[in-house]
C-alpha cells in the first residue's frame, strides 16, 4: 500500500534571502523570495513562514502566491533583524502538472547575512539560499 504512493520532491524552485533598499524607509532590509526556476508554471502556491529559538518563537503567517510563471520569482516576506539570530523555516506547497508538491526550506541561525550571500541569476540579483 504504501510503496504505491507516489510522493514527488519539488526540484527547481528555491526560498532566497535578499538584502535589498527600501525606498520607503531609507533603509537596507532583508526580503524573503520564492524563485521558480522550473520550466513550467507552478500554480496555488502556498508559503507558511514561521521562527523559533532556544526560548522564543514568533507567529506563524501563511502566504498565498496565487500562480508563479517559470523563471521567475515572488516576494513571500519581509524579514525582521530581530528574528535572524532564529531557525527561519518556509514550507512550500504548489502544484504543479497536476501534482502536489510540497518541501521544506530552512534559514539555520544567522545565516541570514552578508557574508552568506551568492548570485541569484532568476533574481539578477545577490541573496542568500535557504536549506
Amino acid at each position: 500500500m504504501r510503496k504505491d504512493i507516489e510522493i514527488p520532491k519539488a526540484e527547481n524552485v528555491h526560498i532566497v534571502a535578499v538584502y535589498e533598499w527600501d525606498e520607503d524607509f531609507s533603509v537596507h532590509q532583508w526580503n524573503i523570495y520564492l524563485v521558480n526556476n522550473r520550466e513550467e508554471e507552478i500554480s496555488t502556491v502556498l508559503v507558511l513562514s514561521r521562527g523559533k529559538s532556544e526560548d522564543k518563537k514568533t507567529s506563524t503567517l501563511r502566504h498565498n502566491l496565487g500562480n508563479i510563471q517559470p523563471k521567475t520569482a515572488a516576494k513571500v516576506e519581509f524579514i525582521p533583524i530581530e528574528v535572524l539570530g532564529f531557525t527561519n523555516e518556509y514550507l512550500l506547497t504548489f502544484f504543479s502538472k497536476n501534482k502536489l508538491l510540497e518541501r521544506k526550506f530552512v534559514f539555520d541561525p544567522n545565516s541570514i547575512s552578508e557574508e552568506n550571500i551568492v548570485k541569484i541569476p532568476t533574481l539578477e540579483s545577490e541573496g542568500v539560499l535557504a536549506k
